[in-house]
């Protein structure tokens, strides 16, 4: 049975995912901040009949933590297929670029950007033991920096001086994670679920998190000829 790791996944989109991989026969693993929000949306996921999923307790901020979720992981699996760095946070808005606080820019990178590269860091090498591995590094069409130059672009005056660019920092990142790992089975991709209805954004998104989870799934299930290196979504490739 393969399995995957999607963190940031006790609601939202990160839950859906999960849901939509355990229902293609994946070994789930929920990461989860908060351990009792974590064991919640498991057995909501065995109440829908899903034996095939665990949580693993991670905070993407804290060292330490990350550590501790990879011990835990590997005390259980010897391989992993699938990590989908899911965890985001928005921040305090608004954010304008003259005024954002510097301690609002640094609690979103720490999430959204050093969290996701932390956390890759630290399961990579159960992940090279996979014959199809593959890392989904969850952005936002908040961070291409074409759309926002260009004043046509429907999402053109919703600029965010910390979300945004934390996105467009993770998808330098998976770039530099793919030429790297360009001559493995390895894809790595950034991927842009779209402007999905959750928490997150009050429920004022376009889609359903069920919509939005399945751009995720697509490209967290790649064939051995997909692309890896590029900035998706469900239109296909999106400009950077």
């Amino acid at each position: 049975m393969k399995t995957a790791f999607i963190t940031g996944a006790n609601k939202g989109i990160g839950f859906e995912t999960a849901r939509q991989l355990a229902a293609l026969g994946y070994h789930v693993f929920i990461g989860s901040r908060n351990r009792a929000n974590g064991d919640e949306a498991i057995a909501t996921l065995k109440s829908m009949g899903f034996e095939n999923a665990d949580m693993i307790e991670i905070d993407v901020t804290d060292s330490n933590s990350i550590q501790s979720a990879r011990q835990a992981l590997g005390s259980r699996i010897a391989v992993l297929d699938v990590l989908v760095n899911n965890a985001g946070i928005r921040g305090e808005v608004p954010q304008p670029a003259t005024k954002v606080p510097m301690a609002t820019l640094r609690k979103v990178f720490e999430t959204n950007f050093f969290g996701a590269v932390q956390t890759t860091q630290a399961f990579i090498d159960l992940m090279r033991k996979s014959e199809q591995p593959r890392i989904v590094n969850v952005t936002s069409d908040l961070s291409s920096l074409t759309d926002h130059s260009d004043p046509a672009w429907k999402y053109y005056p919703f600029k965010s001086a910390a979300y945004g660019p934390s996105k467009t920092a993770l998808n330098a990142y998976t770039v530099m994670l793919a030429f790297e790992l360009k001559d493995t089975k390895f894809k790595v991709n950034c991927v842009n679920p779209g402007h999905t209805a959750t928490d997150f954004n009050n429920h004022r998104g376009e889609q359903t998190v069920e919509q939005g989870a399945r751009v995720i799934v697509e490209f967290a299930t790649l064939g051995a000829e997909g692309p890896s290196g590029k900035f998706l979504g469900k239109d296909g490739v999106i400009a950077w």
